[in-house]
């Protein structure tokens, strides 16, 4: 397996006052080259400590621990730069990265710190706008567009750098129906599309539903780690870690909870229906 990013042993702790509190807790995972991995989990499970883990924002506190970025071990502070070319990080609130008070300035900050030709990062601001369809909107003053218009921008930003892989911290959180799903598309596009590696933190379920591989993470730790459907399945604990479950999922639960024998691992409403199809032998009426 060509893990791109692999944690070993890490725990992250901080003190607060004289206690010390620990937000990662001794997990060890590898996330896999061109990958779409999504982490579930309660607030304050440590997702976004786990995020910020995976591109180097934050370091293990434990001697043992150590996170690899393509081989290279985030604690070097030698290769900070190279890791955030290799990694880039999308935030919840777009406000917070959106610097400039022109779009394509603000998309042209990353290209300029790593020292591109400005002939260079001219044809990647363009290319990562048009990739994220804000082209149009280059010469617009950010805070006049939506929230999801903001989020594309900032896309762009960390796209702009071409990384290998994109971390996403709940990037549609703050954005309406319509906004998520302008987002979504152009994460599901750069995956499928780029082979890029992507690992998304959200507590949607219909995100989750897109992903290759689901991390089920509760108090630190990770407790399941499956497909969509095998987490999705497993209601009880979906449920004592306080996450919603897919409505679709809880409809085959309950079906099976009262007897009837249907396959629980489905996750959208066509699958769904096949499997209801299948336990009633509608297919044969």
């Amino acid at each position: 397996m060509d893990n791109h990013i692999e944690l070993k042993n890490v725990t992250f702790s901080y003190s607060d006052g004289e206690e010390k509190r620990d937000i990662i807790k001794n997990i060890s995972l590898g996330i896999e080259r061109g990958s779409f991995t999504v982490i579930l989990g309660h607030n304050g499970s440590g997702k976004s400590t786990l995020a910020k883990l995976m591109n180097g924002l934050y370091k293990p506190t434990n001697a043992d621990g150590c996170v690899l970025v393509d081989g290279i071990d985030t604690r070097d502070e030698k290769t900070e730069i190279e890791i955030r070319r290799k990694v880039g990080m999308v935030f919840q609130n777009p406000d917070n990265q959106l610097i400039a008070s022109v779009v394509e300035e603000d998309v042209a900050f990353g290209p300029e710190n790593l020292g591109l030709p400005s002939e260079k990062t001219r044809e990647r601001v363009d290319e990562a706008l048009k990739s994220v369809g804000m082209y149009e909107y280059r010469k617009s003053t950010p805070h006049h567009l939506s929230g999801g218009q903001k989020q594309r921008v900032a896309i762009a930003g960390i796209i702009a750098m071409r990384p290998e892989c994109l971390i996403l911290d709940e990037p549609t959180a703050m954005l309406d129906p319509k906004g998520r799903a302008e987002v979504m598309d152009i994460i599901t596009r750069f995956n499928r599309e780029e082979k890029m590696t992507v690992v998304l933190i959200t507590h949607f379920m219909e995100e989750a539903e897109l992903a290759d591989r689901v991390l089920l993470l509760s108090d630190g730790e990770i407790i399941r780690d499956g497909t969509p459907g095998g987490i999705f399945s497993d209601i009880k604990t979906l449920k004592e870690t306080g996450l919603d479950v897919p409505q679709s999922t809880e409809l085959l639960y309950e079906l099976k909870k009262s007897g009837i024998d249907v396959d629980t691992d489905a996750i959208s409403v066509e699958e769904t229906a096949a499997r209801i199809t299948a336990a009633f032998h509608l297919e044969d009426k």
